[in-house]
């Protein structure tokens, strides 16, 4: 609910506070006091499109608030929460403008975006009037609009559920489809890169492990011939034909006999020579050893180099690294059978697609046999409604025709209307009058109020054109709006010039307009009981207020009160 408007520095207006309440609130004034301006001031803060030079002559800047009550399960609340704006009961919308066209909007003193303020006005204020784009008169509304009075949320759920399934299949088999066709356009070349590689059998580490062992094999000559000069050395078979070993032996040989006659003088000595004697003799085997390791058969080298550069060539061919051929080959491999098995698997996607639309057109013909339903429904409580408003004479239709299928079913909806029988119907801002348009309108909101019954309804002169009986028809037809909001958190405003509407508000405010020497102001006044009489008695008469023109407004808040 709209809960206060403030408003400074915006066209004719230099500040203004609003204090709205619960019910029918109605704005009444002459003809040019400003009362369009209130509604571009609440437009402009909640971002809709409007006109440009807002801001008051001779002011820094132009600035509306605009404040909101929400109830717990209020939608604005998701459009908070999605945006991660601060969420409370109550919902301070602010946006000023500068001379220069910039704008800058705050939602609870958080900087939003233009988007932000939209998606956050479409779940607070619906907009009525003879010139209205955004609500009843837009067609692409009119599904939307039709199930929420039909009431039919489960068979939607089912075929918007259905239609994503359907989606999901198209999109499976599709790719399915694709891929086949490719991998068997290429199939004879998979196949052979596949049996090359396959007979390779590269594995991953493979090249490093063999580079290193060709290189030993290589150097295998070179370091032979070291390490046979340092076996001889160490068995005693070089130039001089004596090796440690031997003079090690010899040593010990000629110090053992004299050793006891010095008292253990030779004791430690003896024991170092046994020692190194020993250490040599580990030497010289593991010497042995490592000559074992160099003896290397040509042929291995020759096979080990062949392989090396078998894999380096593969690698080539393919632009990867030896180590990324086994990935490869898997991948072949999965392509192969991709092709091998693709036929059962496309037969399979086929198969969920063909249960997928069925499921889809089983959904979307009950939904719209529901809708039509609905719409039957809806054109029976419309027409019921034009009655009081002086228009049976008129047709109102809701027109239900097959469309593309989509998210929402397989229908197009659209409200019609006919002014007379047997005249062609067609859309509702072509066909009516103003005045009949507005009455088309309001008695097709009477009938969709429940689908929307926590939002603000504005109706800008929707009773323009009308007057007498019709206008109180109006009137009436509003205040049960009201009503029927005000019980379901919602509100409704009403800008009008029919005495008969303002004497049904529960709530009158006066828009006028001070002209002070080159200055004009406009200010908004709410009206205490005496001054109702005066204003709707004005609204009776015109400029000169009558003592009969008095009586004849008390006759009329007497009869609505």
């Amino acid at each position: 609910m709209l809960r206060g408007l403030e408003i400074r520095d915006i066209l004719i207006i230099d500040r203004l506070e609003i204090a709205f309440q619960p019910g029918l609130n109605v704005l009444t004034g002459e003809t040019g006091a400003g009362k369009s301006i209130l509604l571009d001031a609440l437009g402009f803060v909640l971002g809709w499109r409007g006109r440009a030079d807002l801001v008051r002559v001779g002011a820094a800047q132009g600035e509306v608030t605009a404040v909101f009550s929400l109830s717990p399960d209020h939608p604005a609340r998701a459009v908070l929460r999605d945006a991660d704006l601060p969420e409370d009961d109550e919902l301070v919308l602010r946006r000023t403008n500068a001379p220069d066209g910039r704008k800058s909007a705050r939602v609870n003193d958080r900087r939003v975006s233009g988007d932000v303020l939209r998606r956050l006005s479409d779940t607070l204020v619906e907009l009525h009037g003879q010139h209205d784009d955004r609500g009843l008169l837009d067609a692409r509304g009119h599904g939307a609009l039709l199930d929420a009075f039909g009431g039919y949320g489960d068979a939607l759920l089912q075929t918007k559920q259905s239609w994503h399934r359907l989606r999901t299949a198209q999109q499976a088999q599709m790719t399915l489809a694709e891929a086949l066709a490719r991998a068997r356009v290429e199939e004879e070349a998979l196949r052979h890169n596949l049996a090359e590689l396959r007979a390779l059998d590269p594995q991953t580490g493979e090249e490093a492990e063999l580079d290193a062992m060709r290189r030993r094999m290589q150097a295998a000559d070179r370091l032979r011939d070291d390490i046979l000069k340092a076996a001889a050395l160490l068995a005693g078979d070089d130039a001089q034909g004596q090796g440690p070993q031997a003079a090690l032996a010899t040593a010990i040989r000629w110090l053992e006999p004299v050793a006891p006659e010095l008292d253990g003088a030779l004791d430690d000595p003896l024991t170092a020579l046994d020692r190194a004697l020993a250490e040599i003799d580990t030497a010289a085997e593991g010497v042995r050893t490592a000559l074992v390791g160099l003896d290397i058969d040509p042929l291995a080298l020759d096979r080990v180099t062949e392989r090396l550069f078998a894999l380096r060539e593969v690698a080539r061919k393919y632009g990867l690294l030896p180590d990324d051929l086994p990935e490869l080959t898997a991948n072949l491999d999965d392509q192969v059978s991709a092709i091998e098995h693709g036929a059962d698997d496309l037969v399979a996607a086929q198969a969920e697609l063909d249960a997928a639309q069925v499921a889809y057109d089983t959904a979307a013909g009950a939904l719209s046999a529901a809708r039509r339903a609905a719409a039957a429904r809806l054109d029976a409580a419309v027409m019921a409604e034009l009655a009081p408003l002086r228009m049976e004479r008129a047709v109102f239709s809701t027109d239900v025709q097959p469309a593309e299928p989509g998210l929402s079913g397989i229908d197009a909806v659209a409200f019609r209307v006919a002014t007379n029988p047997g005249a062609p119907s067609g859309p509702l801002e072509r066909i009516a009058s103003g005045g009949e348009l507005s009455r088309f309108l309001l008695a097709l909101k009477v009938c969709l109020a429940t689908t929307s019954p926590r939002r603000t309804m504005i109706f800008d002169e929707i009773d323009r054109g009308v007057g007498g009986a019709t206008a109180d028809a109006v009137g009436r037809r509003l205040a049960a709006l009201a009503a029927s909001a005000q019980a379901g958190a919602g509100q409704v405003l009403v800008v009008t010039h029919s005495p008969q509407v303002a004497a049904l508000g529960a709530h009158h405010w006066r828009v006028e307009k001070h002209v002070d020497g080159d200055e004009t102001r406009s200010t908004v006044v709410p009206l205490p009981p005496k001054d109702r009489v005066d204003e709707i008695a004005r609204m009776l008469a015109g400029d000169r207020v009558t003592a009969a023109a008095r009586a004849a407004a008390q006759a009329l808040l007497a009869e609505t009160g």
